[in-house]
């Protein structure tokens, strides 16, 4: 039974698949013709737990008091019953070729057709169903049609390098990607002294936290068409990076939205997004956009307590979008791997390259190098990357780029209702992971080598049976042989050993019999650092240990 609240104010609680009504028998008879019926045992009103029972019941009860995590699961549903769509894309064909080294699924040519067809479209599709590659197909055949010469994408700073290794693997035309790194004048002089170029694509990428701080210069460049990844960055309508988005999208013949979680925080997430997209969907005023699919209550009707014609928002959304989900995309190879970089520190950069110097010096004077020697020197440089550096006995915190890449990316896993396990090497990594769990209140299990024997099958147990636990926290090395963990179908790699079987074994606690859907390993990579060639190698199904008398100099940097 739902706990009876403290406040003598309606209320609302959710107990099992039934909503109860609390303090609201002046409202007896409207909600009676609602459908509630008289809970003497639980002293509520009661009634089906279901979208539209919900919507009524805020209408019926004004002032109704409304806890967020109720509103989240009658959102969650009412959208799902909306979202319903043929996902049968067996014999998509695209409505014209793709250029593309690579051969695309099903769903991506479906996603092509409708994106080419429209000036403004979005792709709605959940990681590792391959929403950039759709992209860049539908930007080539622009650019082959003559349409545009100019591309501007603006992405979370992790995913900034990603973008010109997507287009050197899938690019089927002639083009140049620059990233747009470094102060603001420098990003500025490299849009100066870029010359037009009507044989090549010309593709500049930039984070969204630099797009206000140089909002001329990009408009200056006059980018034909803008690509606005993990779009979901920008559905605060106030904020300085959205209100620049929406600014920019007024210069570009054509527009792309790229999310896997467009509504992370609720529907009205739409409309900042849309601002930028296509304002002919959604209008210009977010609070006549609020009006029409918001329920306000609360104390002077200031809180959002439910939602209202969402079949109507999402068929809005949805004439210019493509959406789907990993579990949709049947053609999707089993494993999806993706790689998210951040970049150190200037002072923790500054110690990494000194490392690296002193440990080329140090191995150069030896008359034969051995295996143990090199991997001491990896191994620092390995925790350094993590964000720690031992020294003297003592462990000093040295960076805090990855971590802050991991939180980023928790936080769209978890707002996107994903289970997540992440795997980390070190133990002061592991503890800093876990404290910074504790501190947003997200239920997890852990297990590393401190963990009690007798107390990792309840922690396992409680990860694969309880929907609180969303993340589950494992050491490479501890973690990665015996225990199933397939309630998640996302793994992240905060750092990685150098044994093959290890990184093998671990990617198997998710792929396993049990597991329904497609697996998505998300690497964190700190840029120009050990990090990249260790998964290179590990990629390459090879142990490092193997490679390094050979390969010391080039492993080292």
């Amino acid at each position: 039974m739902g706990s009876v609240p403290a406040y003598n104010l309606p209320s609302v609680a959710l107990a099992g698949d039934r909503l109860q009504v609390y303090n609201c028998y002046r409202f007896k008879d409207a909600l009676k013709q609602i459908g509630c019926r008289w809970n003497p045992e639980g002293k509520a009103w009661s009634l089906m737990a279901t979208p539209e029972n919900f919507r009524k019941l805020t209408q019926a009860v004004p002032g109704l008091k409304v806890d967020k995590s109720i509103v989240a699961k009658m959102t969650e549903a009412a959208l799902a019953e909306a979202e319903q769509q043929s996902t049968t894309w067996d014999n998509a064909q695209p409505i014209e070729p793709m250029p593309l080294k690579t051969v695309p699924f099903k769903h991506q040519v479906a996603a092509y057709n409708l994106a080419l067809s429209k000036p403004s479209s979005g792709l709605l599709m959940e990681q590792g169903c391959g929403k950039t590659m759709t992209a860049i197909a539908v930007a080539g055949r622009r650019f082959q049609r003559g349409e545009i010469t100019r591309v501007l994408v603006v992405a979370p700073a992790s995913v900034v390098p990603v973008w010109p290794k997507e287009f050197a693997i899938h690019a089927a035309f002639p083009h140049e990607v620059k990233c747009l790194e470094g102060s603001t004048v420098k990003r500025a002089e490299i849009l100066r002294a870029w010359r037009p170029d009507p044989d090549h694509l010309q593709v500049a990428v930039i984070n969204y936290e630099a797009t206000w701080r140089m909002e001329e210069a990009l408009i200056a460049w006059r980018p034909d068409m803008i690509i606005c990844d993990e779009s979901q960055r920008i559905k605060t309508p106030g904020a300085r990076q959205s209100k620049a988005m929406a600014r920019l999208g007024t210069i570009a013949r054509y527009r792309m939205i790229l999310t896997g979680t467009p509504v992370s925080q609720g529907p009205l997430d739409f409309y900042s997004q849309y601002r930028f997209l296509d304002r002919n969907i959604f209008g210009t005023s977010y609070y006549a956009f609020r009006a029409r699919y918001a329920l306000m209550g609360g104390y002077e009707n200031r809180q959002v307590i439910g939602y209202q014609n969402l079949d109507d928002l999402v068929q809005k959304a949805h004439t210019v979008a493509f959406r789907c989900r990993k579990e949709d995309c049947l053609d999707l190879p089993e494993q999806v791997d993706q790689v998210m970089y951040c970049e150190l520190e200037k002072d923790a950069r500054r110690v990494y390259d000194q490392l690296v110097r002193e440990s080329v010096a140090e191995l150069s004077e030896e008359n034969i190098v051995m295996a143990p020697n090199v991997l001491s020197r990896l191994l620092r440089l390995s925790q350094m990357t993590g964000g720690y550096l031992r020294v003297d006995e003592q462990t000093t915190l040295v960076s805090k780029a990855k971590m802050g890449l991991l939180e980023e990316t928790l936080d769209d896993l978890i707002e996107a209702g994903k289970k997540v396990v992440v795997f980390a090497r070190f133990v002061p990594e592991i503890e800093a992971i876990v404290k910074t769990l504790e501190k947003k209140k997200v239920a997890h299990g852990l297990i590393y080598g401190a963990t009690p024997m007798d107390a990792r099958g309840e922690m396992v147990e409680s990860f694969q049976t309880d929907p609180a636990v969303k993340v589950f926290v494992a050491q490479v090395q501890t973690a990665g042989l015996g225990i199933t963990l397939h309630a998640a179908d996302t793994a992240i790699f905060y750092s990685l050993d150098y044994s093959f079987a290890n990184y093998d074994q671990c990617r198997a606690r998710i792929h396993r019999i049990g597991q329904k859907n497609n697996c998505t390993y998300i690497h964190l990579v700190a840029k120009d650092t050990v990090d990249a060639k260790v998964l290179t190698a590990l990629g390459e199904k090879k142990s490092l240990a193997d490679q390094v008398v050979d390969r010391w100099r080039e492993l080292l940097g």
